[in-house]
């Protein structure tokens, strides 16, 4: 028991050390490609946009944050910004957007599920809702890669569970 205790008075501290180098200052446009990989790590994937690199960096499965680290040609950042809200989603274009489209607005899906009846393929965020509600986003496509509609809802995972017998 002694011995627990220990290491658990020794590991605290290196845990909340990690936990508030990841809540710091976000990075700032013109800082290099090289400087946002040393500070925030390696990316949950790099896409390859026209005007240069976009890094993710998604929290999941079961977080509800993705960061997008674009950078243009002279890999320079030129934005840095939280994608998983309102205004993300409303990037998305219904009959428009495409699954490429989606994964560079808001990068990869918590989940991924397909419909048989109506033959739709489901991608699924985690977020929260106006920063307070846990909530799931749905992101539907056709079997071209179009996007035919979006529905949002309570997190399943989040949600209190109640059993009357």
């Amino acid at each position: 028991m002694k011995k627990a205790f220990k290491l658990a008075t020794i590991l605290a501290p290196l845990l909340l050390a990690g936990c508030a180098g990841m809540s710091g200052p976000p990075p700032q446009p013109g800082e290099t490609r090289a400087a946002i990989e040393a500070r925030m790590g390696v990316p949950t994937n790099i896409y390859q946009l026209p005007e240069g690199p976009e890094l993710e960096y998604a929290t999941g499965p079961y977080g509800q944050y993705t960061y997008m680290a674009r950078f243009g040609p002279d890999q320079r950042l030129t934005s840095y910004e939280q994608v998983l809200d309102a205004p993300g989603f409303a990037r998305v274009k219904i009959g428009v957007s495409t699954q490429q489209d989606v994964l560079h607005l808001l990068g990869r899906p918590t989940e991924r599920s397909y419909l048989a009846l109506p033959k739709l393929y489901v991608w699924s965020y985690r977020y929260k809702e106006s920063g307070v509600w846990d909530s799931m986003m749905h992101v539907h496509f056709d079997h071209g890669g179009i996007v035919r509609q979006m529905m949002n809802g309570p997190d399943p995972d989040k949600e209190e569970r109640r059993f009357f017998w």
